[in-house]
């Protein structure tokens, strides 16, 4: 009898047979015409994903973290100036990445919990007279405290302040989970990776890359060699790469792009924000809230929840591995032990939730903390069976 059960971390996901099947291929040659019907048509899946209207869709063999190097070494050069946020564990590791290339990097701090100070991000842009800011850095989705920040409202500040600097945007856990629109918030680069919204293994850092992004090409000095977009693009316009791609993961990439769309974007952004609402419910029954400060910054992937003081988070999610197999995500940086995260996002439908939450409670009451079998679970289940029949009618 199998023993795998749903994973109910912010990444990777569960992956649908499909897309398993679909990257379980024969050795196949990626200078040939079948790699490139096979890969044309996941970078146009791409770009209707992300929003894009112009520019270019890059695909590397790497990871969303590879992904933010490529962005920054491909735009920007040593000593550059950039403006950014930090007020998470990845909003902080971006950062990281960025001093350790030798940028400039003006940090604005936030508490964790809350999303980009927009106001703050403003005023830095305002009293940057002389332009040298030449990126701003913009984490979306939160991982780490399941905060969505509001990426068209940074853009809104960029143009109030008249600034000409880039805008690049980690969109790791929100890219094909939740609404994203790269042309409309005039993201410059957008940075997804497949493990997550694309339900694949890992392996892929996916970017809609702008023209204005591409242009920065000319002139930034950063090192960089296989992450060069320079080779990539080069390499596009024959079919191909300028080396060995991970073609079992770009054939599941097209797989996950044609299940998305045969589902329709918007239901599956849909069907995330009942499942995060499901979850909220749930959280709220315990007694408990989200970390997420206010409810206009839930993210619809991931919820980190806040637990009752005296008890550790880190505790629940060790005990769901080892006494009932199920995945849960540990709190990180700052709120390591005070939360534990949910993820909910990816393959995941209402039954796979309740089996999460059931667990979740399971193990609240294992380690003796005040909570009442059932309770969440029961807030889950009367969400969702009303907004399924609320989804049925619209259908119908």
């Amino acid at each position: 009898m199998s023993a795998q059960n749903p994973v109910f971390i912010p990444g990777p996901t569960n992956i649908p047979e499909e897309i398993r099947k679909a990257c379980d291929i024969p050795t196949l040659d990626h200078r040939s015409p079948a790699f490139a019907r096979m890969f044309k048509p996941a970078v146009a899946g791409i770009r209707r994903v992300l929003g894009m209207q112009q520019g270019e869709v890059i695909i590397l063999p790497s990871t969303g973290t590879g992904g933010w190097e490529a962005a920054i070494t491909n735009s920007l050069s040593s000593g550059d100036r950039i403006l950014t946020a930090r007020f998470g564990m990845f909003s902080h590791r971006w950062i990281d990445m960025c001093q350790r290339h030798g940028l400039d990097v003006q940090v604005i701090e936030a508490p964790w919990g809350m999303g980009i100070p927009l106001a703050e991000m403003e005023a830095a842009l305002r009293a940057d007279t002389s332009h040298s800011i030449k990126a701003v850095l913009a984490t979306h989705n939160e991982t780490a405290t399941g905060v969505k920040s509001d990426i068209a409202g940074l853009r809104r500040a960029l143009d109030a302040a008249g600034h000409p600097a880039l805008l690049f945007v980690d969109g790791v856990s929100s890219i094909g989970s939740m609404p994203f629109d790269m042309a409309g918030w005039g993201v410059d680069i957008a940075v997804a990776g497949s493990q997550k919204g694309f339900m694949l293994p890992a392996g892929l850092a996916i970017l809609g890359v702008s023209p204005k992004a591409l242009r920065a090409m000319d002139s930034a000095t950063l090192p960089r060699t296989f992450f060069d977009f320079r080779d990539m693009l080069k390499a596009y316009a024959a079919g191909g790469y300028p080396y060995t791609p991970a073609v079992g993961l770009i054939a599941g990439l097209a797989k996950s792009i044609e299940m998305l769309e045969d589902e329709g974007l918007s239901h599956v952004y849909a069907r995330h924000h009942r499942l995060a609402e499901a979850t909220r419910r749930a959280v709220a029954a315990w007694g408990m809230s989200p970390c997420a400060a206010t409810p206009d910054l839930y993210s619809d992937t991931v919820t980190a929840v806040v637990v009752p003081n005296g008890c550790d988070g880190t505790e629940l999610v060790q005990l769901a591995a080892t006494k009932y197999g199920v995945a849960f995500g540990v709190g990180l940086g700052e709120v390591a032990g005070k939360v534990f995260r949910i993820g909910h996002l990816g393959m995941l439908s209402d039954v796979m939730l309740l089996s999460g939450l059931a667990t979740a409670e399971m193990c609240m009451a294992d380690l003796g903390w005040k909570v009442q079998l059932g309770s969440g679970v029961a807030a889950a289940q009367d969400y969702l069976r009303k907004s399924a029949n609320a989804a049925l009618a619209e259908a119908a």
